[in-house]
């Protein structure tokens, strides 16, 4: 007898300028799961529910070169009604909803605190993970409270004495916000105004943090286990937004070309920051070597993206795990919680 499978609800879009890119991973993810047999219902947090026939003039294929601008995301802010989703009987009857966000708004955990509140279950970690990893702050004193070592950082607010530097250069950056959006790599004191300028337009809290200019590794990890190390090499210093959704703009290696020392280390302390964060089911977690041949942590990704040129699917690809049967794996883990709500 064939086994019924569940019914998905992904919500997409969002009002973050990381928009184009949960989009343009829906898009693949509708179609890998509807390959295999899934109803999947698509909600724009934006918009609400879209008919399948007109899924695709939302949805995309490519993320693009650049994010919404400012203006547009106040737009798309105003019409988000996140409450009202939670009504919506489309959503209520599925039996998962995935979460496919970015940013504050779909990472930070808002929306999978209303999921709780509701007793929906959903795919990725609950609101508490979810809020600590997103503050980046918070998040560096509990991986340094884990053991897991990261470069040297420090937190400005709007309204606090301007920041003193010990050197750079220096990454500024928004606090509660992903893919790079509104970073600048700060290499004199002279630069530091216009980079925290820029950095709150997204964000009022703003990491300072060492620059460290050695090799980027990055390791999924699934079901509390670390899936392959992949390098990420690009022309610039950074890993910046063009680069990660451009096909051809960076080479990403997996598995990454580096001692089996290094890459058993690397899997270390990617599993013991998914599990200082309390984060659940999948997680994908960034890495720069210093000076020293040292891995140093950068972030953890709760919500990782699910585009042709994301991270996390390649990780999981290089362990053997095909796109499809990843998508399989993350809807099976919430629906194995439906019983618990």
């Amino acid at each position: 007898m064939t086994e019924t499978k569940p019914t998905v609800a992904l919500l997409t879009g969002g009002s973050t300028p990381e928009r184009p890119v949960a989009l343009a991973g829906a898009r693949q993810v509708v179609d890998a799961l509807r390959g295999r047999g899934y109803v999947v219902r698509v909600f724009d947090t934006c918009s609400g529910y879209l008919e399948q026939a007109s899924e695709s003039a939302v949805m995309t294929d490519a993320v693009g070169r650049t994010t919404p601008t400012l203006r547009e995301l106040e737009d798309l802010a105003q019409k988000e009604d996140l409450l009202a989703l939670m009504t919506m009987t489309e959503l209520r009857t599925a039996d998962v909803v995935w979460p496919l966000l970015h940013g504050l708004q779909g990472e930070g955990g808002a929306v999978q605190s209303l999921l709780e509140a509701n007793g929906i279950p959903f795919v990725g970690s609950d609101a508490r993970g979810s809020t600590l990893a997103m503050d980046k702050g918070v998040a560096k004193i509990l991986m340094e409270a884990a053991g897991v070592p990261t470069a040297a950082w420090s937190l400005w607010r709007v309204g606090d004495p301007a920041p003193v530097l010990a050197g750079y250069p220096v990454v500024v950056k928004p606090s509660r916000v992903g893919s790079t959006v509104g970073l600048t790599v700060v290499e004199n004191v002279d630069q530091l105004d216009a980079a925290i300028e820029f950095a709150i337009g997204y964000d009022d809290e703003v990491l300072l943090e060492q620059f460290v200019p050695g090799r980027e590794l990055t390791v999924g990890v699934l079901r509390d286990q670390a899936l392959s190390v992949g390098e990420i090499r690009t022309s610039g210093e950074v890993f910046d937004f063009e680069s990660k959704y451009q096909a051809g703009m960076a080479a990403e290696i997996f598995p990454a070309e580096i001692p089996r020392e290094l890459s058993e280390h690397v899997c270390a302390l990617a599993l013991a920051t998914h599990r200082a964060l309390k984060l659940r089911d999948f997680s994908r977690v960034d890495f720069r070597l210093d000076a020293t041949g040292a891995p140093l942590c950068l972030e953890a990704n709760t919500l990782p993206g699910m585009t042709s040129t994301s991270l996390l699917p390649q990780s999981a690809a290089a362990a053997g795990i095909g796109f499809a049967d990843l998508c399989e794996i993350f809807v099976g883990l919430a629906y194995g919680r439906l019983s618990e709500v």
